[in-house]
């Protein structure tokens, strides 16, 4: 290579060189500006920590920090970041690899009362109810369009349908249908069901809807208002049993359990009782 060709290839490698270290001096400057950069506001940090919990929570054991933070759309810092102030709070907890609900949320979610009175009211006929004909039995309110489990009793399904507190089911359910039906035009349904309307009218007539099989096989519910003082659905009790020829007497038994519920929402507001 002759003085005139090396002097070349310098003057290409000199650009490049001076090229890569402006872009290193660029990234350097961007991390600089991220970390003095005040924190995250703070409905984004709340945003960010209960989209992780309910994520904790929906996985049921325990959630690795990737597949936490791919969930919930957050950067793995930031999640990591988020996840251990959650541990600090007793929010959730480190477990193996990844991370499950805390004590502190369990704490806080027996709290959790949808209408005054509703559990302590229902505690007692639902066992009764479990015990006499051996239905998983459960209380669920409407909740972001879902019937959500605030109570349950075991029965002979669980392993099936569990009546677990804190599950959801979808609207679709028979469950779903009373709440839905009890609430009127309150509750948007995007989009609304072909024949929705009639049937919603045949469920507040009947006062009961019934579920053949129809979300999972194997299982059959009979679920029927749980009604405040007023007379507005604030809940729904279910009974969920194995298909079979008693699905008429469940269903009497289900209906007299409600109103023995009924009775005592009524009997608490009477004596000041929340």
């Amino acid at each position: 290579m002759t003085h005139a060709d090396q002097a070349g290839a310098r003057g290409h490698v000199q650009p490049l060189q001076q090229a890569r270290a402006r872009a290193q001096a660029q990234a350097q400057a961007r991390r600089q500006v991220q970390a003095e950069q005040p924190p995250q506001a703070g409905r984004g940090v709340l945003e960010g920590a209960f989209s992780l919990l309910d994520a904790v929570a929906r996985c049921g054991g325990e959630a690795g920090l990737t597949a936490l933070a791919v969930e919930c759309g957050l950067p793995k810092t930031t999640a990591y970041r988020l996840l251990e102030q959650l541990v600090e709070l007793g929010a959730v907890e480190r477990s193996g690899r990844g991370y499950r609900i805390g004590p502190r949320i369990f704490r806080l979610g027996q709290g959790f009362q949808p209408h005054p009175g509703l559990k302590a009211a229902a505690a007692g006929p639902s066992r009764a109810l479990a015990r006499a004909t051996g239905a998983t039995v459960g209380i669920c309110v409407l909740s972001q369009g879902r019937a959500l489990v605030v109570d349950g009793v075991p029965g002979e399904l669980d392993e099936l349908a569990s009546m677990r507190p804190g599950a959801t089911w979808p609207w679709s359910t028979a469950a779903g249908k009373v709440l839905v039906a009890g609430s009127g035009p309150r509750v948007p349904l995007d989009p609304i069901p072909r024949g929705w309307a009639r049937e919603a009218a045949a469920i507040r007539e009947r006062g009961a809807a019934l579920d053949h099989q129809e979300l999972i096989e194997g299982v059959c519910c009979v679920a029927v208002p749980v009604r405040a003082p007023g007379g507005a659905t604030v809940a729904v009790l279910s009974a969920l049993v194995a298909p079979g020829p008693r699905m008429a007497s469940l269903t009497q038994a289900v209906m007299r359990t409600g109103r023995s519920i009924d009775a005592r929402l009524s009997a608490r507001r009477r004596n000041g009782i929340s």
